[in-house]
This record gives structure tokens, C-alpha cells and sequence, in this order.
């Protein structure tokens, strides 16, 4: 597979699975979108490995192939995967940490064996791979304001937890349905759900205290990862404030339902999701704008 064939490969799996990322995206500068693309299709091509196969065994070979060919992609051999040849390329291209990669696929991997939390320190230590880790990975193409390289990495972190738990909560019946609870096992204790209610058609109030428990989690998260936002360029701001505020948005509409998460799928409606890429679309148009004005400045 081409370069340029596996950044399309990348790019529709973020427009098919990852639509208010998607939208999001098409606020940078066109030039830093594939790479974003090769992110979210590289971590979406390792969810599927392991929600995708039926069969436990076939999930973890299919996962051990994968991380056998990234190893040998970082070390510069050829991969057949379609999808590394664009995410190996965003990698050496900006000089993303092998760790953060490793942390992914580590909570992979975890998601082949496990299937339930005890505390939420322990769901944490999950996410610091599955989500944090991303959070950190987009940090060298959205570039940081000089001197802020370090600071900036623990709220990207908290935006890709606050992103993750977000899901959470939106697919608890989807999740279950894979044999996966979310929720750790402590909370539920504490406000008296049990596995069985959450396999219930209708959501009780036991249940909905609980997820309003966790989307208090998951506002802190939000505010946590807010002041990393000025801390990167520009150009990069509109894209994360419009990502942050649609994923908030599903958020507010899980609130807005009651927690009613079992009955139905929270979703931002259309409009709505347009109107905050409009909103963000011209404080996009004046940053480019403004950077290429320096450029000519320099000439």
C-alpha cells in the first residue's frame, strides 16, 4: 500500500468512526489533518482487532501481529498493515514518544482479558493507555507555544481522559453487550446498581445516580485539560476548544436525558455540531491568516 493510499485508509475510518473528532479536525491547517487522520485510524484499527473477532484466541493473534509489525515499522523494516505505513510516517515525522505507543497498545491488549474495574484508579490506569497516551501522541502536530512542550502534556492528558470517560458513559449497553463494564466496581457498590441493572431495558435511579456520579469525573477531566488549550499554537486552538465542546456536548446530552443511557444512544444533534464548527471556523481562518503573515513578515 502507498503512503498517500494509507493516509485515505486513515482518513475515512476517522470520517466512519470518530465524527465529532472528524469535524474537529477540519479546523487545522490542511497540512497537519493526515496526520490526525493516521492517529485516530491507527487507534481505531486496534479497538476493532479487539471488539471485532469473535473468537478470544483470533483477537490476540490478530493484536500480536499488529504490535509485531509496529515494532518492526519503528525500527525501520517494512509493514503490510494498511494503516502503519501513514501512522509509522506521522511518527517518525514528528517524533511522537515510542511509550505513548507501547501504553496504547498495552490497554489493548488489556481489553482482551479484562473485562471489569474495582476502583476508578484502576480504570484509570487503564485510560492512562487507551486515551491518555493519545492525548499526548497529538501533542507534536498541534505544536506547543515555545517553552511549553512539558506543561502542556498532563492536560492533553486529562482531554483524552475526559474524551474516554465521555464514551463510557455513552455505551454502557454497548460496552456490555461486549462483556465489558466500565463503571468500576466500587461505584456501582456504593450506589447499589448491580450488573443486572444495567442489562435492564430502562435505566433505574440507582443507575442514574451513579452515571451522574461519573459525568462529575468526567467535567473535572474537562476542566483539568482546559488551560492546556492556550498553551498550544494558535492555529491548533480552534480544532481542540470545537472537539472539547462537542464532546461536552454529548455529555450535557446524557444529562439533558435523565442518564437514560440504556434506552438510547446520546448523540449532538446535526445542527448543532455544525453550528460549533462555524463558530470556530473563522477564529481557524484569522490564525492561519496571522501565522502566514509572520512568514511574510520574515521575508
Amino acid at each position: 500500500m502507498t503512503l498517500t493510499a494509507s493516509y485515505e485508509r486513515c482518513r475515512r475510518l476517522h470520517a466512519r468512526y470518530g465524527r465529532s473528532y472528524y469535524l474537529a479536525t477540519r479546523l487545522l491547517p490542511a497540512w497537519k489533518r493526515r496526520h490526525v487522520h493516521a492517529l485516530y485510524g491507527f487507534a481505531r484499527h486496534a479497538d476493532e482487532i479487539v471488539d471485532g473477532h469473535r473468537d478470544a484466541a483470533e483477537r490476540a493473534r490478530a493484536l500480536d501481529a499488529l504490535t509485531a509489525e509496529v515494532t518492526a515499522g519503528l525500527a525501520g523494516e517494512p509493514v503490510r498493515d494498511p494503516v502503519l505505513p501513514a501512522f509509522l510516517h506521522t511518527v517518525r515525522s514528528f517524533g511522537i514518544d515510542h511509550d505513548d505507543i507501547a501504553a496504547f497498545l498495552g490497554a489493548m491488549r488489556a481489553d482482551l482479558t479484562v473485562t471489569r474495574y474495582p476502583t476508578y484508579d484502576d480504570l484509570l490506569g487503564y485510560m492512562a493507555g487507551s486515551a491518555a497516551a493519545i492525548g499526548t501522541m497529538m501533542l507534536p502536530i498541534l505544536e506547543t507555544v515555545p517553552g511549553c512542550e512539558q506543561a502542556a502534556r498532563e492536560p492533553a492528558r486529562q482531554l483524552g481522559l475526559a474524551f474516554q470517560l465521555t464514551n463510557f458513559l455513552r455505551d454502557v449497553a454497548e460496552d456490555l453487550a461486549r462483556g465489558r463494564i466500565y463503571l468500576p466496581l466500587q461505584d456501582m457498590a456504593a450506589f447499589g446498581v448491580t450488573e443486572e441493572d444495567l442489562r435492564r431495558p430502562t435505566t433505574g435511579p440507582a443507575v442514574r445516580e451513579l452515571l451522574a456520579f461519573e459525568a462529575e469525573r468526567a467535567r473535572a477531566h474537562y476542566r483539568a485539560a482546559e488551560p492546556g488549550i492556550e498553551m498550544l499554537i494558535p492555529s491548533s486552538r480552534p480544532c481542540i476548544r470545537a472537539a472539547k465542546e462537542l464532546y461536552g456536548g454529548i455529555l450535557t446530552e446524557i444529562e439533558r436525558s435523565g442518564y437514560a443511557v440504556l434506552e438510547r444512544r446520546a448523540r449532538v444533534p446535526r445542527r448543532r455540531r455544525l453550528a460549533t464548527f462555524a463558530r470556530h471556523l473563522l477564529r481557524s481562518a484569522e490564525a492561519g491568516r496571522a501565522e502566514l503573515r509572520a512568514v511574510v513578515d520574515v521575508r
